[in-house]
């Protein structure tokens, strides 16, 4: 353990240096200049610091409140040396900081007693630095597990809705990044444009809950057939639902509402504006713009300037008007994404059926 020394007179110095050379794994740190100290302490981190008080350029009372602005040396031990009748010095050190005093001339017993009572109190200090320290990187540990798990949990549940539904995994990768772009240019708080980002593959997971005939149908639907496809966002929502974990629970929350419109008009439960959860009007201008320029069992995919112009007339309407912007915004990042994320292939649709 470092002890830092700080007196002008020498012969004050080689006597307490002589004191800690009886103390046990103690190494002293000498200097005649309090200046020269304090530039070693900003740099250094000391177990104990013994500095007098009448010194040239910075006292004792000046280097000790120096010395506590420095990060991290609020709580580190210091001493400072006086004379006995000095008591308003030693108030106002004590209100500046200093943890102990010693008096001129030296008590060597007194000395020694009082530097090992404050070296027990410093290693009590890193022990308990040491634990928190362990106990934060375990819980970083805990969380990076538990992310893990949640990404695992979407993955496979998108790769069920992936089975099941007539949309290929390029076109829920495609989606979950223009999401991402859109939360990022809305200047979203980082954590809430990466939940975004993950939750939002989840959207149609409630196609499981779709009859083939329906889901799978070639041709447009009837309104009866679309009264039953329509409920794909309460299954989804029912199935992600009710979890504790924020990612599900936005996860839900898209599920259940990136099929509502911004004048009203959508389903299911006609929610107006802003009364639209946010990460639901995200993934309806991200999920509708790779919809219409994918290939599917009931069309072809759309040119790109025909879906912009889609997008573009239902700004106000069909889609948040902010939330279109923020996409236009990131159009170029948008189309470097489209042809990143391309189908690998022409897709089979009877490997559904």
């Amino acid at each position: 353990m470092q002890i830092v020394i700080i007196d002008d007179n020498k012969t004050n110095v080689l006597l307490i240096q002589h004191l800690v050379g009886k103390l046990d794994g103690c190494e002293p740190v000498t200097f005649t200049d309090s200046l020269a100290a304090m530039e070693w302490c900003a740099s250094h981190e000391p177990d104990l610091v013994v500095v007098d008080y009448m010194m040239p350029d910075l006292d004792g009372l000046e280097f000790i409140s120096q010395f506590r602005r420095i990060e991290g040396r609020e709580q580190i031990p210091l001493v400072m040396v006086t004379t006995a009748d000095l008591k308003e010095i030693r108030y106002e050190a004590l209100q500046r900081g200093a943890t102990d005093f010693l008096t001129k001339p030296f008590d060597t017993t007194e000395l020694l007693a009082r530097m090992r009572n404050l070296l027990l109190i410093r290693q009590s200090q890193k022990s308990l630095e040491n634990r928190a320290s362990d106990l934060s990187e375990a819980v970083v540990r805990a969380t990076t597990q538990v992310i893990a798990r949640e990404n695992e949990v979407i993955h496979r549940l998108s790769r069920v809705a992936e089975y099941r539904d007539p949309e290929t995994g390029e076109h829920i990768l495609r989606m979950a990044h223009y999401s991402r772009l859109i939360a990022a240019a809305l200047d979203m708080d980082d954590d809430d444009i990466e939940i975004i980002y993950r939750a939002a593959p989840m959207h149609d997971v409630g196609k499981v809950g779709i009859a083939d005939d329906i889901l799978l149908k070639p041709g447009g639907l009837t309104p009866e057939e679309f009264a039953v496809m329509k409920e794909h966002t309460r299954i989804g929502h029912s199935i992600l639902d009710g979890s504790s974990s924020r990612l599900m629970q936005t996860a839900a929350e898209i599920a259940l509402s990136h099929h509502e419109r911004w004048d009203g008009g959508g389903y299911p439960n006609g929610l107006k504006a802003e009364a639209i959860p946010l990460s639901g009007r995200i993934v309806a201008v991200a999920d509708v713009f790779d919809a219409l320029t994918s290939e599917r069992p009931y069309k072809e995919a759309w040119p790109v300037e025909k879906a912009r112009k889609m997008i573009e007339d239902g700004s106000g309407s069909v889609f948040d008007p902010d939330v279109v912007a923020a996409f236009f915004d990131m159009y170029k990042a948008v189309m470097k994404i489209k042809e990143r994320y391309q189908e690998k292939s022409a897709p089979d649709w009877t490997r559904n059926r």
